[in-house]
Order: structure tokens, then C-alpha cells, then sequence
């Protein structure tokens, strides 16, 4: 595995996602040409996904987003997300013990999280009271990615949703089921191959999605064992999409509003906190 699972903001101005004039949806049934035409500076889409992550000896994670992804040519760009996470008794004692204040905080309440261009943007009860001294509300992650869209496949990416159509195992009333091994989707799949690397030879994902009437995605659900050292890690996502064609710019904090993560490292995480990044 390239990264574990488990682990979620200051530049001035904004990211503007251009508004584009509104373009009729592709009148093709092909999923891959439907999203490519949504693929357009300017647009994007609501989501709504759930995850749970099952660790040997019966350790459980469980997370929630919800919000807006916006779109570019060649799929997602920017993001504007709420994330809750919740741990079960047993992995929650660990946590306890390994990251007691980011744990708390994980629990005591929903992150938000903006993201663009690298940089991802932090707050909420996580590092709350780390930034009240400071007269800040975001703490600033520089060099990490979007989050998914869904934990396992990202069907915003052309690429991948070609190869989830292809390895279908049947398609029928706007509904597509289908199985590939890690190793396969890797190959094919750079979000998937920049998440959790490349090198598998052992490992299932079914998935199925769901299709809306101009053939774009409404819901993908994925089931997936995926091996870690000399154990397995068991993933079910579950993502709703909703809204395509929004025209929408998705905000960066101001520079007064955050301060960078190397400014408070002792006191905030290490890495964007929850489970999607």
C-alpha cells in the first residue's frame, strides 16, 4: 500500500471557478462521453457520500461528506466539503492513545475542508483551539490533493469511469454492476493508483452505479478488500451526486482568516485530518 486509510485553511483572494454559458448535456448514452462534456471551468456538482473502513481485530472508521465539487476539463478542481468521523470502541481507545487531541476533536464535531490547487484549508472543533490565539478560523495544508469524491473510485475522472464500464458485469435499467481487481484499477486509474499505489496482488472491488437519464452518474457504491501488510482492510463507499451543470466558485479563505500549518505543527495534525484526503 502506498498510504494507510485513516488519518480533515493563507493565501489572499480566491479560486473562481470561470462561469461558462449553460451547454445542453451530451445526448449520448455513453457515461464517459456524458461526464466529459460536464467537464467544463465554471461547472459542478453536489455530493453526498458515506465510508467505512473495517481493520483487522474488528476496527472500525466511519466518515460522512457532504458539499460541492467543482469541475474542470479534466475533472475535479476544487472542492468545498463537511466531513464527520466517528471511530468504534475498540479503534477509538487506540486513537485515544496515538492522537488523543486530533482524536477528540474528530469527534467533538464536523470538519470543513476547502481545497484547490494543492492546498487544502482546515477548521472546526479539530483545530479550533489551536487558531483562537492566533484571531484565525482555517489552518493552511500546502501540497496535498482533492479529496475523493468517493473513497475507493472517483467517477468524475474519465478515465476511471471507462474502466468501471468496461468491467462491467451487467447493465440494465439505467444500473451497472460490475468487479475488477486493485491491480487492474491501478493500471487504469491515477486517483485510484496516487491513493493506494500500484503494486497488489491480492484484492477484490465490486461497485455499482446508477445512471440518471442523460447518462451521468447519480450514485456509484463500492465494496472493496484491499490488502496491507499480512492483513486485509475491507472499504464500503457509497456516493450520491446531485445538481450537475451548477455554476459555482468555490471561495479561499482570506489571508487574515488563516494561518499555515508550519506556523502551529506542534499543535494541529500533521496531515489533513479525517479519512477522504
Amino acid at each position: 500500500m502506498k498510504r494507510t486509510i485513516v488519518g480533515v485553511a493563507v493565501v489572499a483572494g480566491m479560486v473562481q471557478l470561470t462561469a461558462a454559458p449553460a451547454q445542453a448535456a451530451a445526448s449520448s448514452t455513453d457515461p464517459v462521453k456524458a461526464l466529459k462534456a460536464e467537464l467544463t471551468s465554471g461547472r459542478a456538482v453536489n455530493l453526498t457520500a458515506t465510508a467505512k473502513v473495517t481493520y483487522a481485530g474488528g476496527r472500525v472508521v466511519t466518515s460522512a461528506i457532504d458539499g460541492t465539487i467543482g469541475l474542470g476539463s479534466r475533472g475535479p478542481v476544487a472542492s468545498d466539503l463537511g466531513q464527520t468521523v466517528q471511530y468504534n470502541e475498540k479503534l477509538l481507545r487506540e486513537m485515544k492513545k496515538a492522537a488523543p487531541k486530533e482524536t477528540e476533536g474528530l469527534q467533538a464535531g464536523p470538519v470543513r475542508l476547502i481545497s484547490s490547487g494543492g492546498v487544502s484549508y482546515v477548521s472546526g472543533p479539530v483545530v479550533d483551539e489551536t487558531l483562537m490565539p492566533h484571531g484565525a478560523s482555517w489552518v493552511r495544508y500546502p501540497g496535498v490533493k482533492l479529496p475523493p469524491s468517493n473513497l475507493m473510485v472517483e467517477v468524475l475522472d474519465p478515465a476511471t469511469l471507462k474502466t468501471l464500464v468496461a468491467h462491467r458485469t451487467s447493465w440494465k435499467d439505467g444500473i451497472l454492476k460490475g468487479a475488477i481487481k486493485p491491480a487492474k484499477l491501478a493500471a487504469a486509474s491515477a486517483p485510484f493508483a496516487e491513493r493506494y499505489g500500484t503494486r497488489f496482488k491480492t484484492g477484490t472491488i465490486s461497485y455499482t452505479l446508477w445512471f440518471g437519464d442523460k447518462g451521468l452518474v447519480r450514485r456509484v457504491a463500492v465494496k472493496a478488500t484491499l490488502p496491507v501488510s499480512k492483513s486485509t482492510v475491507r472499504v464500503e463507499s457509497d456516493t450520491r451526486f446531485a445538481g450537475w451543470g451548477r455554476e459555482v466558485t468555490v471561495n479561499l479563505p482570506l489571508r487574515g482568516d488563516a494561518i499555515d500549518r508550519k506556523e502551529v505543527q506542534d499543535d494541529v495534525p500533521a496531515g489533513v485530518p479525517g479519512i477522504w484526503n
